[in-house]
Protein backbone atom coordinates (compact mmCIF):
# COMPACT_ATOMS: atom_id res chain seq x y z
CA UNK A 1 0.00 0.00 0.00
CA UNK A 2 1.58 3.16 -0.40
CA UNK A 3 2.35 5.38 1.76
CA UNK A 4 1.30 9.09 2.49
CA UNK A 5 3.70 11.82 0.70
CA UNK A 6 3.93 13.57 4.19
CA UNK A 7 4.61 10.41 6.95
CA UNK A 8 8.28 9.51 4.44
CA UNK A 9 11.36 9.30 6.40
CA UNK A 10 13.63 12.26 6.31
CA UNK A 11 16.44 11.38 3.56
CA UNK A 12 13.59 8.80 2.37
CA UNK A 13 12.34 8.98 -1.17
CA UNK A 14 8.99 9.50 -1.94
CA UNK A 15 6.39 7.85 -3.64
CA UNK A 16 6.76 7.01 -7.18
CA UNK A 17 4.37 8.54 -10.31
CA UNK A 18 2.76 4.86 -10.41
CA UNK A 19 2.33 4.74 -7.22
CA UNK A 20 0.70 7.66 -6.58
CA UNK A 21 -1.85 7.47 -9.74
CA UNK A 22 -2.62 3.94 -8.28
CA UNK A 23 -3.05 5.90 -4.87
CA UNK A 24 -5.27 8.88 -6.33
CA UNK A 25 -7.04 5.65 -8.16
CA UNK A 26 -8.15 4.10 -5.28
CA UNK A 27 -9.53 7.06 -3.25
CA UNK A 28 -11.62 7.69 -6.42
CA UNK A 29 -12.53 4.32 -6.54
CA UNK A 30 -13.76 4.07 -2.73
CA UNK A 31 -15.47 7.63 -3.21
CA UNK A 32 -17.51 6.60 -6.64
CA UNK A 33 -18.49 3.73 -4.54
CA UNK A 34 -19.98 5.09 -1.56
CA UNK A 35 -21.89 7.98 -4.05
CA UNK A 36 -22.41 5.47 -6.28
CA UNK A 37 -24.83 3.96 -3.89
CA UNK A 38 -26.05 6.72 -2.63
CA UNK A 39 -27.23 7.97 -5.66
CA UNK A 40 -28.35 4.74 -7.00
CA UNK A 41 -30.73 3.49 -3.95
CA UNK A 42 -31.75 7.05 -4.28
CA UNK A 43 -33.20 6.72 -7.32
CA UNK A 44 -33.95 2.94 -6.85
CA UNK A 45 -36.33 3.87 -3.81
CA UNK A 46 -37.87 6.98 -5.98
CA UNK A 47 -37.97 5.53 -9.64
CA UNK A 48 -38.16 1.40 -8.96
CA UNK A 49 -35.59 -0.95 -9.93
CA UNK A 50 -36.33 -1.25 -13.92
CA UNK A 51 -36.30 -4.47 -15.60
CA UNK A 52 -32.97 -5.45 -14.19
CA UNK A 53 -33.62 -5.74 -10.77
CA UNK A 54 -32.39 -3.81 -7.38
CA UNK A 55 -28.96 -5.48 -6.97
CA UNK A 56 -27.45 -4.96 -10.75
CA UNK A 57 -29.19 -1.76 -10.90
CA UNK A 58 -27.23 -0.60 -7.69
CA UNK A 59 -24.36 -2.49 -8.84
CA UNK A 60 -24.01 -0.20 -11.74
CA UNK A 61 -24.61 3.09 -10.69
CA UNK A 62 -21.47 1.93 -8.31
CA UNK A 63 -19.09 0.54 -10.70
CA UNK A 64 -19.81 3.86 -12.77
CA UNK A 65 -19.56 5.88 -10.43
CA UNK A 66 -16.33 4.57 -8.89
CA UNK A 67 -14.80 3.88 -12.15
CA UNK A 68 -15.41 7.45 -13.13
CA UNK A 69 -14.16 9.14 -9.78
CA UNK A 70 -11.12 6.80 -9.61
CA UNK A 71 -10.16 8.10 -13.30
CA UNK A 72 -10.18 11.84 -12.39
CA UNK A 73 -8.84 11.32 -9.46
CA UNK A 74 -5.75 9.46 -10.24
CA UNK A 75 -5.35 12.06 -13.32
CA UNK A 76 -5.52 14.98 -11.06
CA UNK A 77 -3.38 13.25 -8.12
CA UNK A 78 -0.48 12.64 -10.30
CA UNK A 79 -0.48 15.69 -12.02
CA UNK A 80 -0.85 17.48 -9.08
CA UNK A 81 2.09 16.15 -7.56
CA UNK A 82 4.42 15.83 -10.33
CA UNK A 83 6.74 18.12 -10.65
CA UNK A 84 10.11 18.98 -12.47
CA UNK A 85 13.33 17.49 -10.97
CA UNK A 86 14.86 21.26 -11.19
CA UNK A 87 11.37 22.21 -8.95
CA UNK A 88 12.40 19.52 -6.38
CA UNK A 89 15.58 20.38 -6.12
CA UNK A 90 14.75 24.04 -5.47
CA UNK A 91 12.61 23.27 -3.07
CA UNK A 92 14.41 21.08 -1.24
CA UNK A 93 17.56 23.71 -1.23
CA UNK A 94 14.83 26.62 0.25
CA UNK A 95 14.03 24.14 2.54
CA UNK A 96 16.80 22.25 4.28
CA UNK A 97 17.96 22.61 7.53
CA UNK A 98 19.87 25.69 8.85
CA UNK A 99 23.73 25.80 9.06
CA UNK A 100 25.10 26.54 12.43
CA UNK A 101 28.42 28.26 12.70
CA UNK A 102 30.52 28.10 15.43
CA UNK A 103 31.29 31.28 17.09
CA UNK A 104 34.36 31.09 16.00
CA UNK A 105 34.21 31.24 12.49
CA UNK A 106 35.70 33.57 10.46
CA UNK A 107 34.18 34.64 7.16
CA UNK A 108 36.19 34.87 3.86
CA UNK A 109 37.82 38.42 3.63
CA UNK A 110 35.48 38.83 0.38
CA UNK A 111 32.42 39.14 2.44
CA UNK A 112 33.79 40.63 5.32
CA UNK A 113 34.83 43.44 2.64
CA UNK A 114 31.10 43.86 1.68
CA UNK A 115 29.94 43.93 5.29
CA UNK A 116 31.43 47.11 5.75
Amino acid sequence: MPVPVGSMPQGARGPSTLDKLKMGGMMGGSVGLIIGFIFGFTNIVRFGPGPNGMMRTLGQYMMGSAATFGFFMAIGTTIRTDSPAIATQAFNSINRRPTILPRQYQYPRAAREEKN
